[in-house]
């Protein structure tokens, strides 16, 4: 292809043949592109373990002490954490597919099973909000005696329970979306443990029965609002959103100010996973040796990774800017006839 005679040549026009060059990150191993992502992924599964064998234990415990001590917050509470259970079974289990390798069928890998854990973790925890509500409600028509004592003895192991598994997760929380996920459920479940805790103490003073559901419906918002953050997050991804962070006309800038560049367009940035950020250009250079374009595409890899946290970038480098040249991609912005 060839530029036409009668057109006016662009600044890094070359007067011989164009040649489109598409590297796409020829080491996928190198240097410190993925080290965030390996801490994660040498730790989320132990402490997944961990926190799940805890969640097994402190629920079966409350449930025991709810039903002994006619507490609707405290059995709500335990529903939650059993709820929890099988959010973080699942979150487990998301995470060992998740560690598998790409394959022909699933080239980006599966790391967007956590995603989908994530949001499997949200209709659950509905579910058990929408139980939780049903029970309040019938306590409130008919409140029943409360043993303050007893419900604060038991939500203390829960405010144990949940605070180290909140601890145990925090760290990864920071990385993936699925341990995340996990650990706001463990937020969630440490502080309605201290709020249970709280009202016993009450009780025990004061027969304010009402005070038990109230807490429930309580309990019910938290998780709701967590379960939002989740959920958009989650949708977000799936969607192949522009990260929250990432500013893609700020790239654009950043790029065509080192040297060599002439310009960039049609930019792509999306979460291939709730760890890994993916970023897509096409780079306008002069005409150059092969060899030389690939210590370039290293070279902004780099950049983009220190800059920007992205950690898989594909590059298409040309000598003339195609299509329109805009920011956008032509095809994405529905302008392809």
């Amino acid at each position: 292809m060839k530029a036409e005679n009668n057109e006016p040549k662009k600044c890094c026009e070359p007067e011989n043949h164009i040649c489109n060059y598409h590297d796409h990150e020829k080491d996928h191993d190198h240097g410190s592109c993925h080290h965030h992502a390996e801490i994660a992924e040498n730790t989320g599964g132990a402490r997944l373990l961990a926190t799940l064998v805890l969640n097994l234990i402190i629920p079966s415990v409350q449930i025991v002490g709810g039903l002994y001590a006619g507490s609707v917050a405290l059995i709500s509470d335990a529903i939650h954490n059993f709820s929890d259970f099988t959010a973080i079974l699942i979150s487990y289990f998301a995470y060992i597919i998740g560690k598998k390798g790409a394959s022909v069928s699933n080239t980006f890998g599966y790391r967007r099973s956590e995603v989908l854990a994530a949001l499997i973790n949200v209709i659950i925890l509905a579910g058990a909000s929408v139980f939780i509500i049903y029970e309040a409600i019938s306590r409130f028509k008919n409140t029943v005696p409360v043993s303050g004592q007893l419900v604060m003895w038991v939500a203390l192991i829960g405010v144990i329970g949940n605070g180290l598994s909140a601890w145990l997760l925090h760290r990864d929380s920071k990385h993936s979306l699925n341990v995340r996920g996990a650990f706001l459920h463990m937020v969630g479940d440490f502080l309605t443990s201290v709020s249970v805790l709280i009202s016993g103490a009450v009780l025990i003073f004061k027969p304010w029965y009402w005070l038990d559901p109230l807490l429930s419906f309580l309990i019910v918002i938290f998780i709701l609002k967590n379960c939002w953050s989740v959920l958009k997050e989650a949708t977000r991804i799936l969607m192949n959103a522009t990260p929250k962070h990432i500013d893609i006309v700020k790239i654009r800038e950043f790029l065509e100010q080192m040297p060599d560049i002439c310009s960039v367009h049609y930019l792509h940035a999306w979460n291939s996973s709730s760890v890994n950020i993916a970023f897509s250009a096409h780079i306008v250079i002069t005409d150059r040796l092969l060899s030389e374009t690939e210590q370039l595409a290293e070279k902004i890899r780099e950049e983009l990774f220190h800059h920007f946290g992205i950690d898989h970038a594909v590059l298409q480098f040309e000598t003339q800017t195609c299509g329109n040249g805009s920011l956008l991609c032509e095809i994405s912005c529905g302008g392809a006839k």
